[in-house]
């Protein structure tokens, strides 16, 4: 069923201070989100209900642009990342500096908690030193590639020949995955701050499987992780990761898929001065974005 997401303007706790909390409950309606459906489907890979949030660019209902076809952008952890997409993606669509995209988000499992929903489905291996159910990974990228997928060039005018992944932290580690282990179903692939500690035994191994039996791998990766993603013994500073070198691991990943030298594949990464876990997400996305469908001399 398709219905229009809505979001609120301005909460009511902020109105309350212009106005009375009876009065700001009130009026605090929400407005629509621009351009933008909404989607429900059930998983036949893992029994999970998913809502799909679906953003068409400016122009996109014009009758000049009615044969046009538009790149799709996939976003994982649709609740936060959507929203983060939608506003870097507006002001760049609407001044011409960046190609025309459809945005789909993927928010975690309808009526699960969401950060057990996200472990599950996220994570590609069972790690049996993680709380609650792992390593679903598969039968959602399955869902992802058959029943989205359909769903989403069936409904809208995409080319099913530019597709991006986007994720963020165990999305990143799943983007890794799909595009070592299920080659083909995207372009490219924007991923930050990507949890390859998770299992990193798991992913070097699948990535040298992979280059056992390819000569090349045609994508384009991008990755992003904060500059105190990081360990920095005696530093004192919070902002810093306590165990984890996430910064080493990505480093250590892109230098692997470079030095397989495959003709059709591009690897960017970087790592993002003063942002931790939590913020890396915004501005990686935006240099990601840029790099892959900015016009003329924002792309490279």
């Amino acid at each position: 069923m398709d219905r229009r997401i809505f979001v609120a303007a301005l909460g009511a706790a902020s109105l309350a201070r212009i106005v009375s909390p009876a009065r700001a409950q009130e009026i605090a309606a929400p407005v629509p989100m621009e351009r933008t459906s909404l989607h429900t489907l059930k998983a036949a890979s893992n029994g999970s209900t998913y809502n799909l949030y679906v953003k068409t660019p400016p122009g996109y209902h014009d009758p000049a642009n009615k044969g046009r076809r538009y790149p799709v952008v996939y976003l994982t952890d649709g609740d936060y990342t959507f929203q983060v997409a939608s506003g870097v993606t507006r002001l760049t669509h609407n001044a011409g500096k960046m190609d025309h995209v459809i945005l789909v988000g993927l928010p975690n499992a309808v009526g699960e908690d969401g950060m057990a929903a996200r472990r599950r489905d996220l994570t590609p291996w069972v790690n049996s030193a993680m709380p609650g159910p792992n390593g679903g990974g598969k039968a959602f990228a399955e869902f992802i590639t058959s029943q989205v997928f359909t769903l989403v060039d069936a409904t809208y005018r995409t080319d099913p020949a530019q597709r991006t992944f986007v994720g963020q932290s165990y999305g990143g580690l799943l983007g890794l995955w799909i595009a070592l282990a299920m080659p083909g179903h995207f372009s490219s692939y924007l991923l930050t701050s990507p949890s390859i500690w998770y299992a990193p035994k798991g992913l070097q191994q699948i990535e040298a499987d992979y280059a056992s039996h390819n000569k090349d791998m045609k994508a384009r990766i991008f990755l992003a992780t904060g500059g105190f993603e990081t360990v920095k013994a005696g530093s004192g500073d919070p902002r810093y990761n306590k165990e984890t070198d996430m910064v080493a691991d990505q480093t250590a990943m892109a230098k692997r898929l470079r030095a397989r030298a495959y003709p059709g594949l591009q690897v960017r990464d970087m790592v993002i001065p003063g942002t931790i876990h939590e913020t890396t997400f915004p501005i990686g996305f935006t240099y990601g974005m840029q790099w892959l469908y900015g016009v003329g001399g924002l792309r490279g």
